[in-house]
């Protein structure tokens, strides 16, 4: 099964050479489903041909925001729609996460409580995990037929699955705590307040449930279901 990543961000120059690009973190992260891969960076404007040049699609992260004027999110948004109408299983992460559910109806906003940076908790039905998160952007009205399955206190559409369609998380399972505490150190300054980056860069190396998501995504990828 190819899974076609759409990469709307670039990583931080300074942790690339390290950690590479966001599609070589989902490669990784999947690595041993038996998937193959192709990538389009679509924040650079490439575009794949269609829905049908991948069996799989995944949108990654971005420090961009989906409601900004960038001439590549309404083509995006397209695609995604055609993917959907195309019945071609489709998952998004942070950013990812966010355009779909802009493109399906849903509204998204930067969050007036604030960012979440660091491990973060979240309840999802088969009990909680937790996931590095990074972001000031949230869903905040989930699109008709979308079913919130992950949330806490601070980001109530956490998980989102559009029945046989979609599945979209806000956190980010392919960060590691290396990769989260080189943004902290080479991003997050003047960016996030300083109490919660201290408090992340406390937290950073606590236990992950990250291998949880990404078996999330290998289901939902070959089954249509997370659990």
């Amino acid at each position: 099964m190819k899974i076609g990543i759409l990469q709307t961000g670039l990583v931080v120059p300074e942790l690339a050479p390290e950690h590479g690009q966001y599609p070589d973190m989902f490669e990784r992260m999947l690595a041993g489903e038996g998937f193959t891969f192709d990538r389009w960076s679509v924040v650079e404007g490439e575009f794949p041909p269609g829905p049908e040049a991948a069996d799989g699609w995944l949108i990654t992260g971005s420090r961009h925001g989906v409601y900004e004027d960038h001439a590549w999110i309404p083509p995006l948004e397209d695609l995604i729609r055609a993917i959907v109408a195309a019945d071609r299983p489709l998952v998004g992460v942070c950013f990812g996460h966010q355009v779909i559910a802009q493109a399906l109806g849903g509204r998204v906003e930067k969050y007036a409580g604030g960012w979440a940076v660091g491990p973060r908790e979240y309840d999802f039905p088969d009990g909680p995990k937790v996931v590095q998160a990074w972001h000031q952007d949230q869903v905040v009205e989930a699109p008709e037929g979308a079913q919130t399955v992950a949330s806490n206190a601070f980001c109530k559409h956490a998980a989102l699955v559009y029945p046989g369609k979609a599945y979209t998380v806000q956190p980010h399972p392919e960060f590691d705590a290396t990769f989260t505490r080189g943004l902290i150190e080479k991003r997050g300054r003047g960016v996030v307040p300083d109490a919660l980056l201290e408090e992340a860069g406390a937290t950073v190396d606590r236990k992950l449930d990250s291998g949880d998501i990404a078996r999330q995504f290998a289901r939902f990828f070959r089954d249509r279901s997370i659990a």
